[in-house]
């Protein structure tokens, strides 16, 4: 596991950090772009001083500078790359052992809670689901055999927000790991680890590849005894990304700053477009006036992201408007140049039973916006259309 930053490295602001990482230059030849090693095996010229590098999945030179990439972003010590989001998350996951108890964001992504309650619990691993905007509430569901907190925040698709730095500090008194999924902020306008978290995780498959066009997952450690357990596990498991989608995740992690800043000005002017109809029952994005979690999303992060939910009143509705829609990608996933229109009960929380999801806030005429590069206005005037169309 390699680790590069130097003093000035860390001194630079975040923009430069995504061009600059310190393995941005391919240090034999000169290349403005890191080589794609693509091989699975690398010889021993002497068998009693083996390379750095032995066999792929222990490490790959390629993996190898995405990993130190997404380190620098995180500060965190090292990072991993996986196959995907889930990968990340249950590689992560499985650093803890039969009997052990776990504290979840409530509304978690559908897979996440998918793999804690169908195949983690299969394992005695145990889960609470907890509104994780209430600290007493995670607080409340300490037990003995409590190891660690998992926030998503903000959750998704109803965008909550999670005090990051007070429930990492509690988690720390009593012995446990604190782990984010930091997926819709990035490390562009939230990083856990400064706030006190221990491992951070992304489906880079979304905002940091951010063109629909990779499959990927990464986690960053806070520390090196727990980079050490990670890597373990990950080289155990066999979950790691390859050499040809490592270099596709940094060339798209290169424009991340310029893709966010636009779509979080987007998303805002969508928010409060969607805000001003009487034909919508709710709006969630914390760049809200009304969001009950905007004081905590200012405090701990730099912008409101490029995610906006809401609720259209009904299931038939819903799916009436998403076949009316022209420019937004009606799919599953977010993150991307192009708009993403997604409809959680049917996609990304399909696994998570109807009235599991009701009673957590994710309806059945609940949307979710990822708000791309187009113009803002066009997708304003696609949707007005499609809400038109679709009023029941």
């Amino acid at each position: 596991m390699s680790n590069f930053h130097s003093g000035d490295e860390q001194d630079r602001k975040f923009e430069t950090k995504l061009i600059h990482f310190g393995g941005e230059v391919d240090r034999s030849t000169g290349a403005s772009s890191v080589p794609i090693y693509q091989a699975s095996t690398f010889h021993h010229h002497d068998i009693y001083n083996p390379p750095e590098y032995d066999y792929s999945r222990s490490g790959n030179p390629t993996r190898q500078a995405l990993e130190d990439y997404i380190a620098v972003l995180e500060g965190g010590v090292n990072g991993f790359a996986f196959a995907s989001g889930m990968a990340a998350i249950s590689t992560t996951f499985m650093l803890f052992s039969a009997g052990d108890h776990l504290i979840v964001t409530e509304d978690v992504y559908g897979g996440t809670y998918r793999l804690l309650s169908n195949v983690l619990s299969r394992m005695n691993i145990e889960t609470t689901f907890v509104d994780m905007t209430d600290p007493e509430q995670v607080k409340a569901a300490l037990r003995p055999n409590t190891k660690a907190v998992y926030m998503e925040t903000p959750s998704n698709p109803t965008l909550k927000i999670t005090d990051m730095a007070e429930i990492a500090a509690w988690a720390r008194e009593h012995g446990l790991l604190s782990i984010v999924d930091n997926t819709f902020m990035t490390p562009y306008y939230q990083r856990p680890i400064e706030l006190g978290v221990d491992i951070v995780l992304h489906s880079a498959t979304k905002f940091l590849g951010g063109h629909s066009d990779v499959l990927a997952g990464l986690a960053v450690a806070r520390d090196v005894e727990l980079a050490q357990r990670l890597k373990y596990v990950q080289n155990g498991l066999g979950t790691v990304l390859g050499a040809q989608d490592s270099w596709l995740l940094m060339r798209g992690m290169k424009t991340l700053g310029a893709r966010m800043a636009h779509s979080e000005i987007s998303a805002r002017k969508l928010a409060g477009w969607l805000q001003s109809r009487n034909d919508i029952e709710a709006v969630y994005y914390p760049g809200l006036e009304k969001h009950p979690g905007r004081a905590i999303q200012e405090k701990q992060s730099t912008g409101y992201g490029a995610v906006v939910s809401f609720d259209v009143g009904s299931g038939e509705r819903a799916k009436k408007l998403l076949s009316e829609v022209k420019l937004p990608l009606v799919a599953v996933s977010l993150g991307a140049v192009e708009s993403i229109l997604s409809y959680p009960a049917m996609m990304s929380h399909a696994s998570m039973p109807r009235e599991v999801r009701l009673v957590r806030g994710i309806g059945d005429g609940l949307l979710r916006f990822s708000v791309g590069l187009e113009d803002i206005d066009d997708l304003i005037a696609d949707l007005e259309q499609a809400l038109s169309s679709s009023t029941i």
